[in-house]
């Protein structure tokens, strides 16, 4: 395990007082209202941050226990106040603050992949080999990214950041499971310098095979397994990816990452449901490739200092679904095959305004097809999205005494969305126009050791194409009608270190109005439609401590979550929404050179609707333990490239086996042992 920093951040320049400047060299300047505080030297998986007014999470993904060649849902997983969870298409849903997955914008290197077909991004297909680091954004802390993003964001870095290594790096992880399951997978590093800049390549692949999920106790199949596995949950994947940056000595940058990766699965069908989905996913694949280039910080020709940004983007996929007519899943009855391409460029301008302030902009293009071929014939749909945003950054306080730092952030934008194919069908008359805006405090005392944030947003997410248009193999009515969601968010917290901690406390209070739900009509069919408010309110506390050689890391969030059927003005739970959850991590040394780890991860009582019955059913509360052993070998006193160290580890997920459920009818895998070797 890598020791790294851990440090807190908040709405405030990185002209900040002190030694609160110590960061790493970053000149893309995605988000300039970035301060640190002192950092501590900590073995953790969790630092704690805030950006822009509003509170998130930074993770560098190289300290997190994960198994040879993971996903992004593994990752996901590991990280505090998301809830992650799978549906019954075996995709896996994010949440934050209780909302639902298409309100949170996944991005990669600044390029938004939840601009596409169905609005949301299946981090349960895309391989985690590739990525540095992940940032998660519980509010909205910007609105420069794009159209789409109402109160969660979660920043992929592949080859944007700046960290430069002295030395190259080989990596190569291997791992089996007591199912059968194996996975591998290989990295290189290849830094350099030239007369002008520096530059770093990275390349790697992967592979993952598994015959599925094993059932945890008291879950039974109706169709009788003999190898206590979940019927149809096979998978098989590769993928592979290649980043390029280079940085110059005046500034300027240059950065490249593509990643491709195909797979294969089954999808675990709903428990106690007749006409639960069949689906098998024989072909899943997916390309993304994005390009950046900036000037770096510099002399601008308006006066004082600027900087220009622009990104380009392609998430090109093919989905091929198979249903079939039961659990036996030997006879198909129909078939729905699509192809995606989001195509999106993004340009981002700073510039100084006087001594004290920041002017920002940004504008986001992007274009949306998806071509779909199933039994009744073909369709061919688009969707184009604009955004327009600009911000203004004000440092009203600098060095101060009491108030050590004060920093104040306005910006605005304007989004736009039209459909100019529509399969076929009814397409929307004319186009979608909506409008954010957003303010956000942030204030640095005690020596810049504790920091306070505030943040106050109005946001909207247009419909995507598949909730437009989709009849989802016969299951849903379209309605090309639906109207934008809008979400009003405002949060308040403080960040502070105490002793050899780090402590955050976040109050929140989210409405999303206009929600899109799904109805049943009296032929059985599902109908999406505006009709619910959702109103969240809640608080969040993470903290990392170390306790002699123990380190400790916890979260813990408590809310409240109301859906409201405008048209009948009723008020009730929303499904699979735990208003509790939580984690608590130990590591810690133990003889012979051996390092422990211990992890419990609650989540609290919610409800679901029975798909059979369509009546409400509780899922009751549940703590999984994770338990995990390993040790680190030298293979040279002094490597300089190459492997020089082999690390062996042995974990057990769910340890004790429990059933809990992600909603009605689709239980969490069972107990799991592992064992990993990495040579690095």
């Amino acid at each position: 395990m890598k020791s790294w920093k851990l440090g807190l951040f908040g709405l405030l320049s990185a002209a900040a007082p002190g030694d609160a400047l110590a960061q790493e060299r970053d000149t893309t300047r995605t988000d300039s209202t970035v301060f640190r505080v002192p950092a501590i030297q900590v073995v953790a998986t969790r630092p704690v941050t805030t950006v822009g007014g509003s509170s998130a999470i930074e993770v560098r993904v190289d300290s997190l226990s994960l198994p040879a060649a993971p996903m992004l849902e593994q990752v996901l997983r590991e990280i505090p106040t998301l809830h992650v969870r799978t549906n019954s298409r075996g995709e896996a849903e994010l949440s934050v603050r209780g909302s639902e997955s298409r309100q949170v914008a996944v991005l990669v290197d600044g390029v938004p992949l939840t601009l596409a077909w169905d609005a949301r991004t299946d981090v349960s297909v895309i391989p985690a080999a590739s990525v540095q680091q992940i940032g998660v954004v519980r509010g909205l802390s910007s609105m420069l990214y794009g159209p789409n993003v109402l109160g969660g964001i979660v920043e992929i870095g592949v080859g944007r950041s700046f960290l430069q290594p002295t030395a190259r790096s080989l990596e190569v992880t291997t791992g089996v499971d007591h199912v059968g399951g194996y996975g591998g997978s290989a990295t290189i590093g290849l830094p350099g310098t030239t007369g002008g800049g520096e530059w770093l390549l990275r390349a790697g692949a992967a592979y993952r095979d598994s015959p599925g999920q094993p059932l945890a106790d008291g879950v039974v199949e109706p169709v009788p397994t003999d190898d206590g596995l979940r019927l149809n949950t096979d998978t098989r994947s590769a993928n592979g990816f290649l980043s390029f940056r280079y940085h110059g000595d005046g500034g300027a940058w240059f950065t490249f990452s593509g990643s491709t990766f195909r797979a294969e699965r089954g999808i675990a069908a709903e428990l106690g449901v007749d006409d639960a989905r069949f689906w098998r996913y024989p072909r899943i694949a997916r390309t993304i490739a994005v390009a950046s280039a900036g000037t770096g910080d510099r002399e601008s020709p308006l006066g004082g200092r600027g900087d220009v940004e622009l990104s380009l983007g392609l998430d090109a996929g093919r989905t091929d679904i198979d249903a079939y007519t039961s659990r036996e899943y030997r006879e198909t009855d129909g078939f729905e095959d699509g192809r995606d391409r989001t195509l999106t460029l993004r340009l981002l301008a700073d510039q100084s305004v006087g001594a004290r302030g920041e002017l920002r902009g940004a504008f986001t293009l992007a274009e949306v097809r998806h071509d779909e071929s199933v039994p009744d014939g073909e369709a061919r749909y688009r969707q184009r999205l604009l955004s327009i945003g600009a911000e203004n950054n004000w440092r009203l306080v600098e060095a101060g005494a009491g108030l050590n730092a004060l920093r104040l952030s306005l910006g605005g934008a304007l989004d736009v969305a039209e459909t100019p194919e529509s399969g076929g069908r009814e397409p929307r008359q004319g186009r979608l126009d909506e409008w954010g805006a957003r303010i956000g405090l942030s204030a640095a005392i005690n020596g810049g050791n504790t920091l306070l944030h505030a943040g106050a947003s109005r946001r909207g997410r247009f419909p995507s194409l598949r909730e437009l248009y989709s009849g989802a193999l016969n299951r849903f009515q379209p309605n090309p009608n639906l109207r934008p969601e809008n979400l009003v968010a405002v949060e308040t917290g403080v960040t502070t270190r105490i002793g050899s901690g780090e402590l955050q406390a976040v109050a929140f209070r989210h409405r999303l109005n206009d929600a899109v739900v799904r109805i049943t009509l009296p032929d059985r069919k599902f109908l999406r439609v505006n009709r619910n408010r959702l109103d969240s309110r809640g608080v969040e506390l993470l903290a990392t401590q170390a306790v002699g050689p123990v380190q400790l890391a916890g979260d813990l969030t408590v809310q409240s979550v109301d859906l409201t059927d405008t048209d009948a003005e009723e008020t009730h739970r929303p499904e699979n929404l735990p208003e509790v959850f939580g984690r608590v991590e130990a590591r810690f040394p133990l003889p012979a050179g051996l390092r422990g780890r211990a992890d419990a991860d609650y989540v609290g009582e919610q409800f679901c609707i029975d798909p059979g019955t369509g009546a409400d059913a509780r899922l009751a509360a549940g703590t999984r333990v994770d338990l995990e052993l390993s040790r680190t070998w030298a293979l040279r006193s002094r490597p300089t490239s190459g492997f020089g160290r082999l690390e062996g580890r042995i974990s057990v997920d769910n340890v004790g086996d429990v059933a809990r459920y992600d909603q009605c009818g689709l239980p969490q895998p069972g107990r799991l042992l592992r064992f990993q070797l990495r040579l690095f």
